[in-house]
């Protein structure tokens, strides 16, 4: 195992290569090794980019090994919200290794790369169930299905250039800014064609990405994740050459709804850019939390009390865009006024409120005939669903026209580029997991 300073498309950053040498066992030194790597990024302010492949620790060098690979963890562990990690995953990563994917602020896998704690033969003891190191742990299964991959690439040749583009949205440190692009897409821009992009019908569907990029420079997003929790949208984009986070509903995933995966990916991805200084930006189109016996008895109370968690937590500036739908207690938890954002805007096609006027018609008028039903819905969507009902209560900052979006946006991450919030002392907060 070695490390160096390396550079990703004109980007310094420490690397650390755990080679397949001795099938990339780790060994006691190999974890000191890392340790002292993580130690010099942090005290160089440098971003750690390790390359790892390795079947896990020395059997032979009995408990020394697990030691390696634990003090190795508390580095990377001192290491975060101080400096980007990103660990790129370029073939068999188990056991002990593999727990440290989970520390990275981003995991890149090469195709042919797999990942576990426990592989096919344990688990064969254990349940009797085969499987490949695939079929358990491959990049397919951690990009899809647990969503330890951010990104998958064909090779390492690839994994470069993307952890280069990754790195440009990012500061070297948690105490310096982000780089700003160079920008030739109008700050001014007008976007019609955003509010096009809207169903007539409010149970229409739509492709948030198209929304996204209609307003972010040059229509071009860098989506993590982008295929685990697919209900929720998260991004790295530029506006107005200043690097964003970007999070969306997505309605064309079970309407939009946040469930479990949705919540910690939305939570974790607001942490990410709260440590490095980037802006959110959050685009809302959501009927609530997806309701479920299941989702219940798995804790959907503790992974939405993340979203929340994240979002009352952060300190970068925060611009919340309420697109068509945004009820219940994913209004709240989607970065809503009260959840402390910088500055609330709402589209005329936006409907704000507890939730949807045939719901509240069917609870608060369950009696009604069908006959009077549309016009009781009707009245509830008047009074009490349109957006300059919720701004009229301070709800809503303003209601622009989607053709303003792009425009009304850099104006607002220009004007809170300034914001600066005092931090309450104390050792850490007590996130709930």
């Amino acid at each position: 195992m070695a490390f160096a300073l390396g550079e990703f498309d004109g980007r310094r950053a420490l690397v650390v290569e755990i080679a397949d040498d001795d099938r990339g066992v780790l060994r006691p030194a190999d974890g000191e090794n890392l340790a002292v790597a993580a130690r010099t990024a942090r005290e160089q302010r440098l971003p750690l980019v390790c390359f790892v492949s390795s079947s896990g620790a020395a059997i032979d060098e009995g408990v020394a090994a697990v030691h390696g690979w634990g003090i190795a963890a508390r580095e990377f562990v001192a290491c975060s919200g101080l400096v980007p990690m990103v660990f790129c995953v370029t073939g068999p990563t188990v056991s002990g290794p593999a727990l440290l994917l989970g520390l990275a602020d981003v995991v890149v896998m090469v195709a042919e790369a797999y990942a576990f704690v426990s592989g096919p033969r344990m688990v064969e003891h254990f349940t009797g169930e085969e499987l490949t190191n695939e079929k358990l742990g491959g990049t397919a299964i951690h990009f899809r299905t647990s969503g330890v991959a951010h990104f998958t690439v064909a090779d390492r040749a690839e994994a470069d250039e993307l952890i280069g583009e990754l790195l440009s949205y990012l500061p070297d440190h948690a105490d310096d800014e982000p780089p700003r692009w160079p920008c030739t897409d109008p700050v001014d821009r007008a976007t019609p064609e955003a509010g096009d992009l809207i169903p007539a019908s409010t149970t229409g569907s739509y492709d948030v990405r198209s929304v996204m990029t209609c307003i972010v420079d040059d229509g071009h997003l860098l989506e993590p994740r982008s295929e685990w929790a697919s209900n929720l949208v998260t991004a790295l984009a530029t506006i107005g050459g200043r690097p964003v986070g970007l999070v969306a509903n997505q309605p064309q995933s079970v309407a939009g709804t946040l469930d479990i995966g949705a919540s910690q990916k939305g939570a974790r991805f607001v942490a990410f850019c709260d440590a490095f200084n980037l802006p959110l930006v959050t685009l809302v189109d959501t009927s609530g939390f997806y309701p479920g016996k299941d989702l219940e008895w798995r804790g959907m109370i503790r992974y939405g009390a993340q979203m929340a968690f994240a979002y009352a937590r952060a300190t970068v500036p925060r611009v919340c865009v309420t697109l068509r739908k945004s009820f219940g207690g994913a209004y709240i938890v989607m970065d809503s006024r009260y959840m402390g954002n910088d500055l609330m805007l709402a589209w005329p096609s936006a409907e704000i409120a507890v939730m949807g006027a045939r719901g509240a018609v069917e609870i608060l008028h369950r009696d009604a005939e069908d006959n009077e039903r549309a016009a009781l819905e009707a009245s509830y969507q008047e009074r009490l669903l349109n957006p300059y009902i919720a701004a009229e209560r301070g709800s809503v900052d303003r209601v622009i026209e989607p053709a303003e979006t792009r425009a009304e946006l850099a104006s607002a991450l220009e004007m809170l580029s300034g914001k600066r919030e005092r931090l309450p002392r104390r050792r850490h907060d007590n996130t709930p997991l």
